[in-house]
């Protein structure tokens, strides 16, 4: 299975998150989608297979993704602070990828009934993602 994992800004979730999924499934196909260089490398030290940075980088690999990861402004056109384009937002919104987006109040949006830490939210959904990853294998 390949997961893509999407970040903009400095990375930093980007980062946790594939750090995690890189322990979580040492076997899997790991690619990094940075909006800038910053997150790109980030992820990239983070344990991601193969990273490329920009919006053509995120339209492409969301093509072929089996499972697309990210905050959630990953699909929404104008987040980030600008960073994802309406193109991105699409390409995400779009993808036959399954799609685990982690819920951020930045930006400009609320995501009612969001508590709790960046952490535990990770956690969970790493934990989504093994059952993901699972019921595909049991397939």
């Amino acid at each position: 299975m390949t997961i893509l994992v999407i970040d903009g800004q400095g990375g930093r979730l980007g980062q946790k998150l594939v750090e995690s999924l890189r322990s979580s499934f040492p076997e899997s196909e790991i690619l990094a989608v940075g909006t800038n260089t910053v997150a790109t490398g980030s992820m990239l030290k983070a344990g991601a297979d193969r990273a490329a940075t920009g919006e053509n980088a995120v339209i492409v690999s969301c093509r072929t993704a089996d499972i697309i990861a990210g905050p959630i402004g990953i699909a929404l056109a104008d987040a980030l602070m600008g960073e994802i384009t309406p193109a991105m937002a699409n390409a995400v919104a779009s993808a036959p990828a399954y799609r685990v987006l982690i819920p951020m109040n930045l930006c400009d949006t609320y995501v009612a009934g969001v508590e709790g830490s960046s952490t535990a939210i990770i956690a969970d959904a790493v934990e989504h993602i093994k059952t993901l990853m699972s019921a595909a294998q049991a397939r």
